[in-house]
């Protein structure tokens, strides 16, 4: 007997997530303006009211596959295993973060970005709030609890997130953007998350 009603959970998952992967092919290689929901929705195998429905169009969808992007370095700072730790918890999002920011295809999906977000302003704003803007409001958090647990001084939680952001993308991914630098290996990665997070934490004053 064939079997009817909703999908469970885990089957609903994996069609969600088919259909972000599909989306983030289709970004990379037609942009955002030129790519249609009907395309998506073709190659994806779903209906566009599942689209609608689930992303509320393509600004939502895009914002989606940001979403998914960033949910790694995120989820450094929300599983608490490293709260009462804060270099080592930073480390670990720098790491996710710099991983995340260097790839190929987050290079590309930047680029686009820039490209179209003056003809499409809803593209940029799902792009920052489901990105930067989630990124800095989990790290204001984390700083918060540090804070509070008397690891940090008395400095605006928000300011230090944007500062050690600012610190993790550098010069480095300015000159990927332009092409004029190659995807970092994990272990440059590992060389640039230690050495700008310590350069956050103590400074570079000489302490003779």
């Amino acid at each position: 007997m064939i079997k009817c009603g909703r999908p469970r959970k885990g089957e609903e998952r994996q069609s969600r997530d088919r259909l972000l992967d599909t989306a983030l092919k289709l970004f990379l290689e037609y942009g955002y303006g030129n790519l249609s929901l009907e395309t998506i929705a073709r190659e994806a195998h779903v209906s566009m009211r599942t689209i609608y429905n689930q992303f509320g169009g393509k600004a939502g969808l895009f914002g989606a596959v940001i979403k998914r992007a960033s949910d790694p370095f995120i989820e450094v700072l929300s599983e608490g295993l490293l709260e009462g730790r804060p270099e080592e918890a930073l480390i670990a999002f720098a790491k996710q973060f710099l991983l995340g920011i260097t790839r190929p295809d987050a290079v590309r999906i930047r680029a686009i970005l820039i490209g179209e977000s003056l003809q499409f302003p809803d593209l940029a704003m799902q792009f920052y709030e489901q990105g930067p803007q989630r990124t800095l409001d989990h790290l204001e958090q984390f700083f918060i609890r540090q804070q509070k647990a008397g690891y940090f001084s008395d400095v605006d939680p928000y300011f230090l997130a944007e500062q050690f952001i600012s610190a993790l993308r550098g010069e480095k991914v300015f000159k990927l953007q332009l092409g004029l630098d190659s995807t970092p290996d994990e272990a440059q990665i590992d060389i640039l998350a230690r050495q700008a997070t310590r350069l956050f934490l103590y400074g570079c004053l000489s302490s003779g």
